[in-house]
């Protein structure tokens, strides 16, 4: 059966499809993954380059999450891999440990705009001094809250950890056994443990510079037991709770009591506002919270990194053309228009500009972008070691904490796991 480019398209086909160059084509191949979205743009701002660069096609190769990292896996491990990738910031680890595993950019820093990027930005693609990759964007943790919620509570919102922890029994008490000041899947809870514990001591989990856990034992016993007291005092909904109501990893827009106001709050990435914002009903008003800082703390744990990047292919044949293609979908003004935010608030200069004047960043993520930018600048974000997103040992984390969630360890037994078998596990995937 005969079937057209807009049909392959519609059926999530489309990189199996494209015309077959002529014999004075230079072809680039470009790999990705996204939504119908994110797809529908980079494919008009390939064809914008391809009009700009005559005898130039690139070849898409796109699809969706799920698969992606084994299908580039099994590419980087035979040297089949694009020319050019889209990839998370977590798997320079994974693929590039000493520096190797991607073309180093530095060695085509004519053809790219790194003056658009600032020093930190350019130093989270950085591997053993070699530049592996560029971000697309950065984005960070925030407080989102609803607050018509606690309006209903009579409740200001939360501005410091001990508005947060004090908010708990009074929702309960106010609201209902089923009410919450903060919802999040587990790791978002890891996350914002760890944030209160770093401010704490100045530390995170795992040492950025080097494969071992960072935290004392003093500094791992406080991150269970600050994970223990959101749960235990009523302030963010429990793990058992979220699993009974269709899954612990369900995302919150999806609940139920997310979308009524009575879960009234979450910590996750500024990225994802829009998801959280978009099934509210029409009751509820969700707004940006301060970021709760310790008298004092010199960092503010709110996590932030590179929401993905793009690098080149080790085994790129055509490195100046891939070089070039990458400098367009970063800096270049008309691809930015093409491109807007789907790949996050760019990382970028001068799309960042265009997208700012353009009124294409609406308020509420512009002031989480401005949270974020000021604590950067503050020096009260550093980056954080690749190795804390690894695969193996994110997967260890919540095997620990899902433990702790279930009563199923004791708070000293965690610490050791935590801590020797973190340290064990951290010197195997470095």
């Amino acid at each position: 059966m005969d079937i057209d480019r807009r049909q392959f398209h519609a059926l999530g086909l489309g990189s199996l499809f494209g015309a077959t160059p002529d014999s004075n084509s230079k072809v680039l191949r470009f790999g990705w993954w996204g939504g119908a979205g994110r797809h529908e743009v980079t494919l008009k701002a390939i064809a914008l380059f391809e009009q700009q660069n005559p005898g130039v096609k690139v070849k898409a190769e796109y699809m969706g999450f799920n698969g992606y990292l084994e299908r580039l896996t099994t590419q980087i491990a035979g040297g089949s891999e694009a020319d050019v990738m889209q990839i998370n910031w977590a798997w320079l680890a994974m693929f590039s440990k000493h520096g190797n595993g991607f073309t180093d950019l530095d060695k085509y820093r004519s053809l790219l705009s790194l003056d658009q990027f600032s020093a930190e930005d350019l130093q989270s693609g950085r591997v053993q001094g070699k530049l592996n990759a560029l971000p697309t964007a950065y984005t960070a943790r925030v407080m989102l809250w609803n607050q018509a919620t606690f309006d209903r509570a009579g409740l200001p919102l939360p501005k410091t950890w001990d508005d947060l922890f004090a908010a708990g029994p009074i929702f309960k008490a106010r609201l209902g056994d089923m009410a919450y000041p903060l919802d999040g899947e587990l790791y978002d809870m890891i996350l914002l443990s760890q944030a209160y514990v770093q401010q704490k001591y100045g530390t995170p989990y795992v040492d950025p510079l080097e494969a071992r856990v960072a935290m004392s034992n003093e500094a791992v016993a406080e991150w269970v037991q600050t994970y223990l007291r959101l749960v235990q005092n009523h302030v963010a909904t429990p793990l058992s709770l979220r699993t009974s109501l269709g899954g612990a990893e369900k995302p919150t827009e999806q609940q139920q009591e997310w979308v009524v106001g009575n879960w009234a709050g979450n910590f996750t990435w500024d990225s994802v506002i829009p998801l959280r914002a978009a099934t509210l009903n029409k009751e509820q008003k969700l707004v940006l919270g301060d970021f709760p800082m310790l008298p004092g703390s010199k960092v503010s744990g709110m996590f932030g990194r590179p929401t993905m990047m793009l690098a080149m292919g080790r085994n790129c044949k055509q490195p100046e053309l891939a070089a070039r293609f990458i400098n367009f979908l970063l800096t270049d003004p008309q691809a930015a228009a093409i491109l807007g935010k789907t790949r996050g608030v760019p990382a970028a200069r001068v799309p960042l500009d265009l997208l700012v004047q353009s009124k294409r960043l609406p308020p509420m993520e512009l002031a989480a972008h401005q949270q974020i930018s000021a604590q950067r600048i503050a020096g009260r974000v550093p980056v954080p070691a690749p190795l804390f997103e690894h695969a193996r040992l994110h997967k260890f984390m919540r095997e620990v904490f899902e433990t702790i969630a279930y009563g199923k360890t004791s708070e000293r037994e965690a610490v050791r796991r935590l801590v020797d078998d973190g340290n064990a596990l951290l010197k195997r995937i470095k």
